[in-house]
């Protein structure tokens, strides 16, 4: 009897042992049971379509197209038949084993991109006879396509996740794609959408014989969100055509938003160079030209000294310091002299002797004497160089320049604003402004990015703020809310110190240096800029083609853009700087170029400076600045 009872006993329990683990497996743990772990199942990822992107008037800038990927996980795969294998692929054995040893590397257990993007030719023929290669499957995946050939530096482009992030983030697996650079990487987890899933069952023949649990835990993917950028694509376009043959930047901005209208890095290459199966061979054309340097935002990242455009900075800080008033007046004896040394003696190119030059004349004709005499003022106001130089170096930074602008792309380079601290460092506490006198005219130590100018001159335009500049608008169709881009930057000039300058650069394209490229109907205010350079050939110093640099805001008046042009090795900034500003501001504005403007526009387009830089490659480059 007793024994009967224990014999039950101990039935009844393991019974209710089984019934608890069967309870804990399905119904517990049922939810978040991953039938992958099962060894007759097959997933199947889902890609969803990568969102859209637009320009600011709702043309299309980035697609997507269907691409075929072959897959592989190595610990599913049995014997084949190697040769017939690479016949379907169109490869050699040893290309096949190179590919099938990195894919063990990765995770034997782990699907990863054995062949990117099959010819749809290729992938036809191939599904058919995919069962008898078990391990091997063909994935499904969405590529970009671009419309329009432009604006590379801006969109930037897919590329496959490298594995070290294939097996510390979850969302992704080896072979996958994600944005690598430009908006496609800034705005990644906007664009990506979600991966659905499918699993699928198979047979002992590793034949998918129908969907596993009819499809229980299956999920579809949700397709990523469209961008408007604030981008014009024409006007893109247009600032593309002008440079041409010609190597820099240009940023174009909507001094009332901060939006960026143009983008511009030249040399720059096709967008549709990194798609498709020669995206490969096209890569290290580019990102191995270290001469052209397509693939580098000279725009964001090339750092320079500003030039005379600079000089508006001293102005502004000046007037703001009480050190001048627009009335001050300084003669200039062709240059400033701020030593006793022979070589200590800044040249100066207004072509105005022996005459007291007032603000206006003197940005409007690039006086380097009347501003060497303003920059002293500044710095060594109070007698305490230190202190006036961090006072100048605040200033200077309320704008923008010497650090990050906090824009939403990925590149970009912070420049240099020098403070007292820098030259206690350089010269052992033992200076003054008479030192460092090239910041007076944009030069020495100062060095700047064009998006930091064209920043400057739309706070110029604003009269004392500006908007962080920012690439996107609309993110599906909904404005972005972000108080960094909407709220206005204050700098620490006062608004009445903004009125002389802005009639200084007016005068500017007036009676100025600028004056052969005013147009008709549009007030322009800007600022000039040459920027010479130097190299040393067996121990000497050469001088090589100028630099040309432009800055410039229009209309006068309720501004709609300001932008900062830089070419490398242009001349000086009235000769080609000048001319394609003021032709981008009329295509902008009017929406045409005038007749009477398209001779200088055929002048522009035609232009190559291809001869001079040929001259260059392979010398190196001491740069210094001289303003005109």
């Amino acid at each position: 009897m007793r024994r009967s009872f224990l014999l039950y006993f101990f039935v009844g329990v393991t019974g209710l042992i089984f019934v608890g683990r069967l309870f804990q497996l399905q119904v517990i743990r049922g939810a978040n049971y991953d039938p992958i772990n099962n060894a007759t199942v097959k997933l199947e990822f889902i890609y969803p379509e990568r969102g859209y992107i637009y320009d600011r008037n709702g043309k299309l800038l980035v697609a997507n197209q269907v691409s075929y990927d072959v897959m592989v996980q190595p610990n599913r795969v049995k014997p084949i038949d190697t040769l017939e294998f690479c016949q379907l692929l169109k490869i050699d054995k040893e290309d096949f084993l190179k590919r099938f040893r990195k894919a063990e590397r990765y995770a034997t257990y782990l699907p990863s991109v054995f062949l990117k993007q099959l010819a749809k030719e290729d992938f036809a023929y191939l599904q058919e006879k995919l069962h008898k290669f078990q391990g091997f499957y063909i994935q499904k995946r969405i590529i970009r396509n671009y419309p329009i050939k432009a604006a590379a530096n801006v969109l930037g482009y897919i590329g496959e996740v490298n594995e070290q992030k294939a097996r510390n983030n979850k969302y992704y697996q080896q072979g996958e794609l994600e944005g690598k650079d430009g908006v496609e990487k800034q705005y990644e987890q906007y664009l990506r959408g979600k991966k659905g899933k499918r699993y699928l069952q198979r047979n002992n023949l590793n034949r998918v014989t129908g969907s596993y649990k009819k499809g229980a835990f299956d999920t579809l993917p949700i397709n990523g969100k469209d961008l408007q950028l604030t981008l014009d694509i024409n006007l893109q376009l247009y600032a593309q055509k002008l440079m041409n043959g010609k190597r820099g930047g240009i940023v174009a901005l909507e001094p009332s938003s901060g939006e960026i209208l143009a983008l511009v890095t030249s040399p720059s290459y096709d967008p549709n160079m990194l798609v498709g199966r020669q995206r490969s061979k096209n890569s290290v054309l580019l990102f191995r030209d270290s001469i052209n340097k397509p693939t580098y935002d000279r725009g964001l990242s090339a750092v320079y000294p500003p030039g005379s455009p600079f000089k508006m900075m001293n102005a502004l800080i000046a007037l703001q310091e009480n050190v001048i008033n627009e009335n001050t007046r300084f003669t200039c004896y062709g240059g400033y002299r701020y030593g006793s040394r022979p070589h200590e003696f800044m040249r100066c190119h207004c072509d105005i002797y022996g005459k007291p030059l007032s603000l206006k004349t003197a940005i409007s004709r690039s006086c380097n004497s009347y501003f060497s005499n303003t920059y002293k003022r500044i710095v060594e106001k109070d007698n305490n160089p230190k202190e006036g130089m961090n006072n100048w170096n605040q200033h200077i930074t309320s704008f923008g320049l010497g650090n990050y602008l906090g824009y939403d792309l990925p590149s970009g380079q912070k420049g240099l604003i020098p403070n007292g601290a820098y030259y206690d460092r350089r010269y052992r506490y033992a200076w003054n402004a008479s030192t460092n006198i090239s910041n007076a005219i944009g030069q020495g130590e100062v060095l700047t990015t064009p998006i930091q100018l064209a920043n400057f001159t739309a706070a110029i335009a604003n009269r004392g703020y500006f908007y962080t500049p920012h690439i996107v608008k609309k993110i599906n169709n909904e404005r972005i809310d972000n108080q960094k881009y909407s709220v206005p930057k204050q700098t620490t000039i006062d608004k009445k110190n903004f009125g002389p300058v802005i009639e200084a650069m007016h005068e500017v394209f007036k009676t100025g240096t600028g004056k052969w490229s005013r147009i008709k109907g549009i007030e322009i205010c800007g600022k000039t800029g040459t920027a010479e350079n130097f190299t040393l050939i067996n121990g000497f110093k050469e001088q090589l083609e100028d630099h040309s640099i432009l800055v410039a805001f229009a209309p006068k008046e309720n501004p709609k853009i300001a932008l900062a042009v830089f070419v490398e090795n242009g001349g000086y900034g009235s000769t080609i700087a000048a001319p394609i500003t003021s032709l981008i501001i009329e295509k902008y504005i009017k929406g045409e170029i005038s007749p009477s403007n398209k001779y200088r526009e055929q002048q522009m387009l035609s232009l190559s400076l291809e001869k001079v830089y040929k001259k260059l490659i392979q010398k190196p480059k001491d740069l210094e600045t001289r303003e005109e």
